[in-house]
């Protein structure tokens, strides 16, 4: 007799024999005794998950003699036939190479034939995803309302794809991935039963490599029994796979909590050069780091992990060295290194990047511990400073928080009424002559520019594609009533393509977002050189307001409070403007 790999030998033939889908079985064997038999399912989930074979097992309850019922005899000829794949009426196609529109036509001919020997004719399509839109289109009536001794049994990895006026007809079942203790108890049973010894550390690096896929799990310890005989070794999985240690990864991540950066790349470098796969190394610490997160933010709930008593050790001594944003910035570092290692040269470099950046997130402060240490030091600053707090304050958001709307509504609507301040007694006079003002028509230029450039950035968010047209052109006038753009000649050909209502409203609601409100958006033909306008409302001359006197560079260095901030941040100053 030939040789039969462990997933087909240990293939479950009840429904108390599927590992970890408990919420399907049940749910079927529910049906079964009550008689509540749908005339389509379909079973979604990952790969190796049970999809095909609880199919199997569910044709087996309604075809067997004297059925359907859940506890039929496994020597029942019946149920033979239909797990050795010989039945004539429990038919499995496969949807990959059946995929045709003409295929479906033949099957929904065939499916008026009554069962030769059993109570239904049965269908299994697996990889039902694959199925052509036509396909599934002439799949729809036959399978709304079928013959009475019909049903259809659906698989899929991919349950996405399948229409939804499928998905609707047909009673859904997905599948879990299965958790790694569970893996390794039936894969423990099998080395039983074949008399091979195999360490548990063993069986848990096999459980993790399979992720969540019991066909995957059971297709490597047949490989393992092949190349180590009757006894295996963690070492053995790990050099057969290259996969890492449980016990390096988490002294690896133990280094990064404590930020040490020279145990972490010392570890990264005898691993790379152990051959371990660099990818499966990041992924393992990301799937570590993310475990953490999950343990701090639930408060030690160790039932949302999937995890072995080490490793859970290993999260309890770590959530104490790390806060939680400490470990989300771990994360992002993580992320973001795991997409750009799938194209890069040098995959060690950028991980030796990623571990550096990772060790650094313990010490780096979030904006909450800035936050409060800039209000510690506004509170306990002397009182004779309120003066100078007062100049950097203003300074600081003068600097920092002008947006560009306020220079484009000036532009517009002309400058702002204000009443001029009264005297304020300042620290110190200083010498430094004012520049003059710009005049109205430079300042008009240089404010349409600006919100030109605002408005580019902000529609090139949106679409990159009316922003690659929109640099072509040139702001032309700028008005409470329209803001016309113009293009020269040699681009005239993509008036037509940008005139169109949809871009109309999609800039002034950019426009707005500004800080501008106009009533109409125009685009026009213009001649080269064509000079920007923007039309001022005339208002009433109003005296130009006092100028705040700003303490000098030498009160700036002096101040206690500058001094305080240089403190907390560890900064120097590098010049002082006006």
């Amino acid at each position: 007799m030939s040789y039969q790999v462990l997933a087909r030998k240990y293939r479950p033939q009840r429904f108390e024999e599927v590992v970890g889908q408990e919420h399907v079985t049940q749910t079927l064997t529910n049906a079964i005794k009550q008689g509540r038999i749908a005339h389509a399912y379909i079973f979604c989930g990952p790969r190796g998950t049970g999809k095909t074979t609880i199919a199997r097992i569910f044709a087996k309850c309604l075809n067997c003699t004297g059925g359907p019922k859940v506890d039929f005899d496994d020597s029942d000829p019946r149920c033979i036939e239909i797990a050795e794949g010989r039945s004539m009426d429990v038919l499995e196609i496969d949807g990959a190479s059946n995929n045709s529109v003409e295929q479906v036509r033949d099957l929904r001919e065939a499916v008026k034939y009554a069962p030769a020997s059993s109570k239904f004719k049965i269908y299994i399509i697996d990889e039902v995803h694959m199925l052509t839109a036509a396909a599934f289109n002439a799949l729809l009536k036959t399978l709304e309302e079928p013959p009475p001794h019909v049903k259809f049994m659906f698989a899929t990895t991919d349950p996405e794809k399948v229409l939804p006026t499928i998905l609707s007809r047909c009673q859904r079942f997905d599948l879990r991935r299965i958790p790694s203790a569970l893996i390794v108890k039936h894969l423990a049973r099998i080395a039983e039963a074949e008399g091979v010894t195999i360490e548990e550390a063993a069986l848990h690096a096999i459980a993790r490599s399979a992720d969540g896929a019991m066909r995957d799990a059971q297709s490597t310890l047949d490989q393992l029994i092949s190349f180590c005989g009757n006894k295996i070794v963690e070492a053995d999985v790990l050099a057969m796979f290259g996969l890492t240690a449980r016990d390096q990864i988490l002294a690896l991540a133990n280094a990064i909590c404590k930020g040490d950066v020279t145990t972490a790349l010392g570890q990264l470098d005898e691993l790379a050069r152990n051959g371990k796969n660099l990818g499966r190394l990041l992924s393992d610490l990301l799937n570590h780091f993310r475990n953490l997160m999950i343990y701090q933010v639930s408060k030690g709930n160790m039932s949302l992990l999937d995890v072995s008593e080490p490793e859970a050790a290993a999260l309890r001594e770590q959530s104490a060295l790390l806060s939680t944003d400490a470990v989300t910035r771990i994360l992002d570092v993580f992320t973001d290194t795991e997409w750009r290692l799938r194209d890069a040269v040098s995959k060690r470099i950028l991980l030796e990047v990623a571990l550096f950046k990772a060790a650094q997130a313990k010490d780096a402060a979030n904006i909450d511990t800035i936050l409060s240490r800039l209000v510690a030091l506004r509170d306990s600053a002397p009182p004779g400073n309120a003066q100078a707090q007062t100049a950097v304050g203003a300074t600081v958001q003068q600097e920092t928080t002008e947006p560009v709307a306020r220079s484009l509504r000036a532009a517009v609507t002309g400058p702002e009424r204000q009443k001029a301040p009264a005297a304020v007694d300042a620290p110190c006079s200083t010498t430094e002559q004012d520049e003059p003002a710009p005049g109205p028509q430079q300042s008009s230029s240089m404010d349409l520019g600006r919100a030109w450039s605002a408005l580019l950035e902000a529609v090139g968010r949106v679409t990159p594609f009316v922003r690659s047209y929109l640099i072509k052109a040139k702001p032309v006038e700028l008005s409470q009533k329209a803001f016309v753009i113009g293009f020269e000649p040699k681009y005239a050909e993509y008036l037509p393509l940008i005139d169109v209502p949809r871009n109309h409203t999609l800039l002034k609601t950019k426009l707005k977002e500004l800080g501008i409100e106009v009533e109409q958006i125009k685009f026009q033909k213009i001649e080269e050189g064509t000079a920007p306008r923007i039309s001022i409302v005339p208002e009433e001359k109003q005296s130009e307001p006092a100028p705040p006197k700003i303490p000098s560079p030498a009160e700036f260095k002096n101040d206690q409070l500058i001094k305080d901030a240089l403190e907390v941040f560890k900064g120097t100053i590098a010049e002082v403007r006006d």
